[in-house]
């Protein structure tokens, strides 16, 4: 079992626009995280499990900031929850709790080229194999900052 931490929250309304840091957010099992741009509030026939929440590591931003000149903090990554001291990648296929909340990671979530579009910051290449994961969320609940996260519950 591995057990980490909630280092950062951020949501962004807007599919292309800014994403912000929040202390607490909602999120709602099927549909995302409230306030965010894939949150469906209504069961929409498009809606996608693995757009609900995104995970990506703090110690992979790090070394990431470590291997160029460009700046660029968490909120440039577009990813909903930093995490600290859990191996996001191993947990492909698993389950993890999140807080109260309990979620599926499905898929890794690698950076793209749409990335750099939208934030005009060229860290692509120091963020490959480092983009964290995509999860559907489970269960209901209220993730916050600093709440701890478990791997492989049973």
């Amino acid at each position: 079992m591995q057990a980490g931490e909630v280092v950062a929250i951020f949501i962004g309304p807007e599919f292309s626009g800014p994403v912000t840091p929040v202390d607490s957010v909602k999120a709602v099992a099927g549909k995302g995280l409230e306030g965010d741009r894939y949150y469906r509030p209504d069961e929409a026939p498009d809606s996608h499990p693995d757009e609900e929440v995104t995970l990506i590591e703090s110690e992979a931003i790090a070394a990431a900031q470590a291997e160029t000149d460009v700046v660029f903090g968490p909120e440039d990554t577009r990813r909903n929850i930093v995490t600290r001291g859990v191996r996001l990648d191993d947990l492909v296929g698993q389950s993890l709790s999140v807080g109260e909340v309990v979620v599926e990671a499905i898929e890794l979530n690698p950076a793209c080229a749409y990335l750099v579009k939208i934030t005009g910051k060229p860290f692509l290449k120091q963020l490959v194999h480092r983009g964290g994961i995509r999860g559907r969320i489970v269960s209901t609940g209220t993730i916050r900052r600093g709440d701890t996260i478990r791997t492989n519950l049973q």
